[in-house]
């Protein structure tokens, strides 16, 4: 029996204190939170703004009183404020000293605030957790026009809530295109399609950045470095986050090169019986095995059971390890979906310097299933290798059909390290009502073998 405190409250820390609980019952399990709430899925929350999902507690995983039950004491409203390594305590809320064996820091992450001038206006939101939901879709719903900064994947599923709300939106982008970790193409043709099915209510603006919002007390609209002016109801700054990691470097555990926090494959930061999960750790990517920082909730529920299955390891004998990421994603706009693994063309040519690869694509794009099946989909996909070895290096796929299949299976052939040779061989399942005879993937990657071969 150990008592194993674990901080944080969304996602790797609820998965780490119910596994730690399973394993052994006779352990103390205490969950500690900044929030009013616990266990809830924030990858919900656009969904909840644009009205698919119909109330904000259909998010809710499991309340406090259920982790009780459980034997889990969980603490809401508690800010971690000092870690305290060689006493084994942490204090919360400048006063309450809590003592430990092992501690497990799911700390999560910070939206990423960028340098705009009257940044603090009212009317001027973040999606972090469910609190930023509820006011935004509040607003959304007596509001006639948005601003949206950043155009990643969850600018684009905000995008879809507004216009569920028959919101004009302008979405402003630093880079010079739309999902900029696709290649140029996909990119441009994600963009092409939000355009064709948005009602007219979005614009685009790229290559440009908000230096200034507009307003006395409350937002009305924005300022770019072009000096573009656009005026609007309120904005959702969605430029990505940053790892929750000050209180970390305070106690003196090791920060890793992506400013998150260092750990092993076992989840173990630098201070001994100090482990941490999710938001606020770096990653291997695999494919490069450089250190890379994703924010993703499967990534941090799968990082929060490695480290419960470690802290336990002294009583079941058993260990687990997580051994990296793809950088596996997907998400859509109304029925049209966007999905990636591994690298793209674009990110592989960038690594020619430092690694001996040349990367070539061949794109297909067929029918999602038999063309004279009822309500068929378009599916576009990339695949991408090393011309040299063969080797396997990242896929997208876009399109109205299943291009989360067809990414799955690619981040499996990732994972096994397949090459395209070996990846022709998959036997991949087939009915006229769910594949085409032979697969894109398969086309692709047949496409492929012959610029080798050739």
């Amino acid at each position: 029996m150990k008592k194993i405190v674990i901080i944080g409250g969304c996602a790797a820390g609820p998965k780490a204190a119910s596994k730690c609980k399973r394993i052994n019952p006779d352990n103390i399990v205490e969950l500690y939170t900044l929030e009013n709430m616990v266990s809830y899925s924030a990858c919900g929350l656009p969904y909840f703004i644009g009205g698919i999902v119909p109330n904000v507690n259909n998010l809710l995983v499991r309340s406090p009183e259920e982790f009780k039950k459980m034997g889990i004491d969980v603490f809401l409203n508690h800010k971690c404020t000092k870690i305290n390594p060689d006493k084994k305590t942490v204090i919360f809320n400048d006063e309450k000293e809590v003592s430990y064996d092992d501690l497990i820091l799911c700390i999560g992450s910070n939206p990423f605030i960028p340098n705009i001038k009257n940044y603090n206006l009212k009317n001027v939101f973040n999606l972090k957790v469910i609190e930023d939901g509820i006011n935004i879709k509040n607003f959304a719903q007596t509001s006639k026009s948005a601003v949206l900064i950043g155009a990643g994947y969850i600018a684009l599923e905000l995008l879809e809530a507004f216009i569920r709300n028959d919101i004009k939106t302008t979405v402003i982008e630093k880079s010079s295109r739309i999902m900029p970790v696709f290649d140029d193409e996909i990119s441009d043709e994600i963009k092409q399609e939000i355009l064709n099915n948005s009602k007219g209510l979005v614009e685009f603006i790229n290559n440009d950045e908000v230096v200034e919002f507009l307003g006395n007390e409350n937002f009305e609209g924005v300022i770019t470095r072009n000096g573009v002016k656009v005026e609007a109801d309120f904005c959702v700054v969605a430029v990505g986050v940053k790892p929750n990691v000050d209180i970390a470097r305070d106690a003196g555990i090791e920060i890793g090169v992506t400013g998150a926090i260092k750990v092993d494959n076992k989840m173990r930061t630098s201070i001994e019986n100090i482990w941490a999960a999710g938001d606020c750790t770096e990653n291997i990517f695999i494919p490069t095995k450089q250190s890379v920082y994703r924010a993703l909730g499967t990534i941090a529920y799968k990082q929060g059971r490695v480290a419960a299955i470690n802290v336990n390891s002294d009583f079941t004998g058993v260990s687990e390890q997580f051994d990296g990421i793809l950088g596996s994603m997907v998400t859509k706009f109304f029925n049209y979906s966007i999905a990636a693994t591994g690298l793209s063309e674009n990110a592989a040519k960038e690594l020619t310097g430092y690694f001996n690869i040349v990367p070539i694509s061949a794109a297909v794009e067929e029918y999602d299933k038999a063309g004279y099946m009822p309500k068929i989909g378009t599916l576009k996909v990339k695949l991408t290798v090393d011309k040299r070895t063969g080797e396997i290096l990242g896929a997208q796929a876009i399109g109205t059909g299943d291009t989360d299949k067809r990414i799955s299976v690619v981040a499996s052939a990732l994972r096994a390290n397949l090459t395209i040779y070996e990846f022709l061989h998959l036997d991949l399942p087939y009915s006229p009502p769910f594949s085409s005879t032979i697969d894109p993937l398969l086309t692709a990657a047949y496409k492929l073998k012959q610029m080798i071969d050739s």
